[in-house]
């Protein structure tokens, strides 16, 4: 019971410390420092776009809005026109003060019917970088790199996008998941560990249960947590499989049943 309340509050503890944003603001979706953005693309039709269309175009957009004003701060350089030269720095260090966000969520789009099966090279060194990404970001909870975790996720919803059929996308959701969930994005944490036990039911991550405690802890809808805590519980397939989980699990379902909620 210790190891179970230690494991607990240590979870509280990595949200406390992840910082006081905002639940949902998008954090572990801002584009990240050196993440590769498309250069080119032909022009949309507004009539008929869909959402992955206008968000190609976006970063399209973005990319050619920085290189005009790197253009133009090299010509006032060459020119010698101090003044333009600083306003040119001046919006440049603005737009890299904005946020900019990936829209597209991989997981959302991949849908829940996937399922991991196949070995495939390229997926598995894409689940490889991924982690080493993490590794470098540093240790939880306090001293991580943020750039290096957008990165880690940007390998792991690649793998997701490019090879679905891959044994590594349950593994990939589930670092993702621990990702969105350390930047407070429960939302989509959530949907990162339900997609885990959906595209392998016989997953060896802890997905259900933490799918469970987002929903109790974090987004209070408790009603389908204490029916995920009791399907989580059930998929255990031998004795002392996700212990602490198991004994956490099972004290919220008394504790839902107890109080009538």
């Amino acid at each position: 019971m210790a190891r179970t309340i230690l494991t607990v509050a240590l979870v509280i503890l990595l949200s406390v410390l992840a910082g006081c944003a905002s639940i949902d603001s998008g954090r572990a979706q801002l584009v990240a420092a050196g993440a590769k953005q498309p250069t080119e693309t032909a022009a949309i039709k507004v009539a008929g776009a869909g959402e992955t269309d206008i968000v190609e175009q976006v970063a399209v957009n973005r990319q050619a809005y920085r290189q005009g004003l790197e253009l133009l701060k090299k010509h006032y350089i060459k020119t010698g026109n101090n003044m333009k030269l600083l306003w040119a720095k001046k919006e440049l260090a603005a737009l890299d003060a904005m946020p900019q966000y990936n829209y597209i969520i991989e997981a959302g789009v991949a849908g829940p019917n996937l399922k991991a099966s196949t070995t495939i090279a390229e997926a598995d060194e894409l689940y490889k970088e991924g982690l080493g990404l993490e590794r470098k970001a540093g240790p939880l909870p306090r001293f991580k790199n943020k750039d290096l975790l957008r990165l880690a996720l940007d390998k792991y919803n690649q793998l997701i996008r490019k090879h679905p059929s891959s044994d590594k996308i349950d593994d990939a959701a589930y670092r993702a998941g621990i990702i969105y969930e350390y930047f407070r994005d429960y939302t989509i944490a959530l949907l990162y560990y339900q997609r885990t036990y959906q595209w392998d039911a016989d997953t060896v991550y802890p997905a259900r249960f933490k799918a469970a405690f987002v929903l109790d802890k974090r987004l209070h809808r408790r009603d389908e947590a204490l029916v995920l805590y009791q399907e989580a519980i059930k998929a255990i397939k031998k004795e002392g499989e996700h212990q602490q989980w198991k004994e956490f699990a099972e004290k919220r379902i008394r504790t839902f049943t107890e109080s009538g909620e």
